[in-house]
């Protein structure tokens, strides 16, 4: 198991680390730093600070992603889904969320806000071409390989 170094913020000495809920858990848990309840109206969006900045391996990135919990129960979200926090960066982590609900929404500290993925990621160098090599597909966008299906009406 790979080891990711996470610095704990001074205003998060008291919250624990970030941790998967099962064995089967794919995404640690990210908590709200925060020192005050934050009333997140409809349609409104907050940075919300996790309280921890960490430095990822290099080839490495993190992601931090929706809970699906908060998104049906509540209409919570991440704005910019998934945040990807690149290997160099040592900031904070935070998490954008928006309120999709009809309620406002309370967080409060030490509430699970997000899910951070860590995962491998490969750079390419960029080479331009005159022609790219056919595929079946070829230029067809969007709903092209099957969208039309789920959409017929049926009698």
């Amino acid at each position: 198991m790979m080891k990711l170094e996470i610095k704990r913020m001074p205003h998060a000495s008291d919250l624990p680390l970030p941790s998967y809920a099962t064995e089967g858990s794919a995404g640690l848990d990210l908590l709200a730093a925060v020192d005050t309840e934050i009333e997140l109206k409809p349609g409104a969006r907050v940075c919300v600070p996790c309280g921890i900045a960490m430095a990822l391996p290099p080839g490495f990135e993190a992601q931090v992603r929706p809970r699906s919990g908060l998104a049906l129960h509540h209409g919570i979200t991440l704005l910019n889904a998934p945040g990807t926090i690149d290997s160099d960066y040592r900031g904070e982590v935070k998490a954008t969320l928006i309120n999709h609900g009809e309620s406002v929404f309370r967080i409060t500290r030490g509430m699970k806000v997000a899910q951070l993925i860590v995962a491998r990621y490969e750079t390419v160098e960029p080479c331009e071409v005159r022609e790219l090599p056919t595929s079946e597909r070829g230029e067809s966008g969007f709903g092209s390989t099957g969208l039309h299906v789920a959409t017929q009406r049926t009698a």
